[in-house]
């Protein structure tokens, strides 16, 4: 198997390029993909790996055959644990060595070509200001200072802009209303400033990135991660028909041995 590709970044901007996309790849084999992965993983099958390719998909398939291969190759024998443990313990067990390749092929490219100390801090910088595919399968990574604030719809986080103000004809205002009027403009900026930080630390349980203000995000009723609406292909008009909404991974779950 050409785990590369025919690929192989040089700088530290594209090793961090692809192991970005590698890892978005198997966090969605992980997550939104999970009930086709749970099912490829079948112990009667040989040894068997979990691939992420720089283009964001994944694939699994047995070992290379080349020795030695040409980039570090996963964890072997994914399929054999899967029905002798819980699925969730078993997806944190994947995820878990699936970080740990993710880490080994960028730093073998890291020490193919050549990266110095500087840009091997670099590298890891980058690296470890994203959640591990870990803390994104198991929900470790969404650590909120406080509960999220139940909305009726359940379906989006979006942070609300500051309401408009109409403009009147100007006129003298006595000076107590015009206080009056700045503490009402503070309370309203202090109100989106909590909005904001509540959602802040949110991170996508499809794609593992951050909250975006602009962004719409939608929450599962079942597991309570929040996702892009882009990622689980869920829009601001079908949501509000939603009146409680399944992750694809809680959609797909069902009892298992």
């Amino acid at each position: 198997m050409d785990v590369g590709q025919q690929y192989n970044p040089r700088t530290v901007e594209e090793v961090f390029r692809d192991f970005k996309s590698r890892r978005a790849g198997m966090i969605k084999a992980l997550t939104t993909d999970v009930e086709e992965f749970y099912q490829q993983c079948d112990p009667e099958k040989e040894n068997l790996c979990l691939y992420g390719f720089p283009n964001e998909r994944w694939e699994v398939n047995l070992p290379a055959e080349e020795v030695p291969p040409e980039l570090p190759e996963p964890a072997l024998g994914i399929n054999f644990a899967r029905d002798g443990m819980q699925e969730k313990d078993w997806l944190s067990l994947v995820a878990v060595h699936s970080d740990a390749w993710l880490l080994a092929v960028a730093f073998y490219f890291g020490a193919r070509f050549g990266f110095d100390k500087a840009d091997r801090k670099r590298l890891f910088n980058m690296i470890n200001d994203l959640p591990t595919i870990y803390e994104v399968v198991t929900g470790a990574a969404k650590k909120q200072s406080k509960e999220k604030t139940a909305v009726s719809n359940h379906s989006s986080s979006k942070a609300k802009p500051n309401p408009k103000r109409v403009t009147e004809p100007q006129r003298e205002v006595p000076k107590s209303l015009q206080l009056k009027d700045d503490d009402e403009d503070e309370d309203e900026e202090a109100v989106d400033e909590e909005e904001e930080d509540e959602h802040g630390d949110a991170l996508c349980g499809a794609c593992g990135e951050n909250y975006g203000q602009d962004e719409f995000w939608i929450c599962c009723d079942i597991c309570e991660k929040w996702f892009h609406g882009k990622c689980v292909k869920i829009t601001p008009a079908r949501a509000e028909h939603i009146k409680q909404y399944k992750c694809p991974s809680c959609s797909n779950k069902r009892a298992r041995p």
